[in-house]
């Protein structure tokens, strides 16, 4: 069965503040494969900021990119403002993907990126609330909704650079 995407919204429609305060349309993101991760600067999953990184370093002369959105919604564990979170994740982790500004994920104040997320797509398997941190979304070229990843899914494990790779070949 399919379910209805959030108000019939794709993934091109939203405009994001970057981690820098400007704001970023995801339309430059048409014909990329785009993996959207939510992320926490304390938290056990945390280094996966190290593997993120990785796979973006892998894959980013191949039309891939990742895309994360600090979230305290999950055991409050991003606690801190954009330009604490910025030189956190360049210093601990030299991260170079894309960082946006801190939005909720989850709950009554769920940014309308995550409505549309946890919507599916139009995906009625990969429906659902964010459960914790550094979910996955995978989205293809075409801006759908593909995959979606568990924060215990290491991000250069087997499941997601198979997808990723299937992705960007086509």
């Amino acid at each position: 069965m399919i379910a209805e995407p959030f108000n019939g919204a794709s993934f091109y429609d939203f405009t994001m503040k970057t981690i820098d305060g400007k704001d970023m349309h995801l339309d430059k993101y048409k014909g990329k494969v785009v993996l959207v991760v939510n992320v926490a600067s304390f938290c056990g999953f945390t280094k996966q900021y190290k593997g993120l990184e990785e796979l973006f370093e892998k894959y980013k002369n191949k039309n891939f990119v990742i895309l994360g959105f600090p979230a305290n919604n999950c055991g409050a564990q991003e606690p801190g403002t954009d330009d604490e979170i910025k030189q956190f994740c360049s210093t601990k982790y030299n991260v170079t993907f894309q960082m946006f500004s801190k939005i909720s994920v989850k709950g009554d104040d769920k940014h309308p990126l995550y409505k549309f997320l946890t919507s599916g797509g139009g995906n009625e398997n990969l429906t659902g609330e964010v459960s914790w941190n550094f979910e996955k979304f995978l989205i293809d070229k075409n801006g759908t909704i593909v995959s979606r990843y568990k924060r215990n899914i290491e991000p250069m494990s087997e499941e997601v650079t198979a997808k990723i790779e299937e992705q960007i070949a086509k």
